[in-house]
């Protein structure tokens, strides 16, 4: 039996929000080992002078529990 943990990040990118999603899935794996996946639950940008600012992604990653 496996066991998945489950953090709820947001990425920040002022190029997409396919950026944005790959900005926290990367910092996440500098301190979680065995990502298995990614979630996006939501996606929002911030408006600065009528254009897009920033993007931003909130994800879920799941990774498996080491030692199950």
């Amino acid at each position: 039996m496996s066991v998945v943990k489950v953090v709820e990040l947001l990425g920040e990118s002022t190029t997409s929000w396919e950026h944005a999603i790959q900005e926290a899935v990367g910092a996440a794996s500098k301190t979680i080992r065995n990502i298995t996946g990614v979630e996006v639950l939501n996606m929002t940008a911030s408006i600065e002078n009528g254009k897009i600012a920033k993007y931003k992604a909130n994800v879920n990653v799941a990774f498996s529990v080491d030692g199950t």
